[in-house]
């Protein structure tokens, strides 16, 4: 059931964006600011915990995810460090993340040779 789980809370957050590019003038790029300011924005008022312990990896690995994180991450390191922790704790929590996709885009694109499109 926990693969249901995950399958529904992903697609569904997946359909949202969906429809916010088709039914708005929403760009990929407005929509992926929205959902991770969404999901930092929720985590604050305590609402993205419960869609994560449902979807699991369903609602921690698309963009709302990455909110989650960030303000999981500084909510608390702020409790430890005071308010820089506040600064360093989102980027601590994300590091390993950001640094992957990183690498990752790297290392595909020494392999596929992207063009420009001109």
């Amino acid at each position: 059931m926990e693969y249901l789980y995950v399958f529904i809370t992903g697609g569904i957050i997946c359909v949202i964006g969906q429809l916010l590019m088709d039914a708005t003038k929403l760009t990929p790029a407005h929509v992926l600011v929205l959902f991770v300011v969404s999901g930092a924005v929720l985590t604050g008022l305590g609402l993205y915990q419960p869609i994560v312990e449902f979807g699991n990896s369903g609602a921690t690995i698309p963009l709302p995810g990455f909110g989650y994180s960030l303000a999981k991450g500084a909510m608390e390191a702020v409790q430890k460090e005071g308010l820089l922790g506040g600064i360093k704790g989102g980027v601590e929590a994300t590091a390993a993340g950001v640094a992957a996709a990183v690498v990752f885009g790297y290392a595909v694109a020494l392999i596929f040779s992207p063009k420009s499109k001109s």
